[in-house]
């Protein structure tokens, strides 16, 4: 008889990633830092939006314990933008989706009227999330900066 070897995919290694993360009791700045990259798309990264260099891929190994074949999965592209529904049903997640079906036209309308026809990139991108502390109640602070990309005429 045959025997069926176990293989893994980028969604079992994202769940392990996180497992070990808990396990470990580990910080995802404190990650970030081992990897060189910011906290941000370090944890994109981790959680399979992002692709890593060979380099990094062996430093996530190292840092979460993982076997050795989930090193070729961290170096995949991967299907950006998955969530499991359409309409997110995370309550943190769905304020964000909120935000932007409240002011998508505002941020449409005021880039467009600063720069023109074109859009922000997602690609050319920085993101910086960090805590403010308010004596009315700690603020989340997020910075979102994407390079103009402006549509051409041919």
């Amino acid at each position: 008889m045959k025997r069926m070897e176990l293989t893994l995919n980028r969604m079992d290694i994202t769940e392990m990633i996180v497992e070990a993360k808990i396990r470990k009791g580990l910080k995802w700045k404190d990650v970030a830092a081992q990897v060189g990259l910011s906290k941000e798309w370090v944890t994109a990264g981790c959680l399979g939006q992002m692709t890593f260099t060979e380099e990094q891929a062996k430093k996530i190994v190292e840092i979460f314990d993982l076997p050795t074949e989930a090193l070729p999965h961290l170096q995949v592209v991967p299907y950006k933008g998955s969530l499991p529904t359409q309409v997110p049903t995370d309550p943190l997640i769905y304020r964000f989706y909120e935000i932007v079906s409240v002011y998508g036209t505002t941020f449409k309308e005021l880039i467009h009227e600063e720069f023109g026809d074109g859009i922000m990139s997602a690609i050319d991108y920085k993101m910086d999330i960090s805590r403010l502390p308010d004596p009315n109640g700690d603020r989340v602070q997020i910075v979102l900066s994407g390079k103009y990309l402006a549509y051409k005429t041919y």
